[in-house]
């Protein structure tokens, strides 16, 4: 269980049992930007997770004639949420669109020295050279570029890291002092 997906559906049925269409709607609202969420991605990825065990699917009488099925996370499930939580994948790190996903659901993690670790980690990331352009192996730096697209790219992304980092490095502080 490595997807953005998983990783949302365990999130939000940690929170609270759901029915599917809301189940849906919340996933699609968190990461629906980055692709969107059909019934026919969600529903395998909730029969693949019942089936390993990570949740249950009850049926509950509808407010129409179809029943409605109610989803809750299994002993289980939350056992893998948390160990997806604390040891992240690399791409949930160095991949933005994941590194969100795992940020919104970072605080059911319930030890905050693991917490910090995790931010620590996208922390590093975030402070080794890179870029979108290269010359070679060496990337390309806003004064290096002279086409003014390219360097607002560089630009934005030098910002929003600066923010990003700042950030990290107030709440890494606060979680884990020493």
């Amino acid at each position: 269980m490595s997807s953005m997906l998983d990783l949302a559906i365990l999130g939000f049925l940690h929170e609270e049992p759901l029915h599917g269409y809301e189940l849906r709607t919340r996933v699609a609202r968190l990461t629906g930007h980055v692709r969107a969420i059909s019934h026919g991605t969600l529903y395998p990825a909730i029969r693949r997770m019942e089936k390993a065990g990570l949740l249950v699917r009850e049926s509950q009488p509808g407010a129409a004639a179809a029943p409605r099925h109610m989803l809750t996370l299994t002993p289980e499930g939350r056992q893998v949420l948390l160990g997806q939580l604390r040891e992240p994948a690399d791409p949930f790190i160095t991949d933005e669109n994941r590194w969100f996903t795992l940020l919104a659901f970072l605080r059911h993690l319930p030890d905050r020295h693991a917490q910090a670790e995790v931010l620590r980690r996208r922390r590093t990331f975030l402070r080794e050279p890179s870029s979108f352009f290269y010359s070679g192996d060496r990337p390309l730096g806003i004064p290096d570029v002279d086409d003014p697209f390219r360097r607002g790219v560089l630009t934005i992304a030098r910002a929003t890291s600066e923010a990003e980092l700042a950030w990290l490095d107030a709440t890494i502080a606060d979680l884990d002092p020493a």
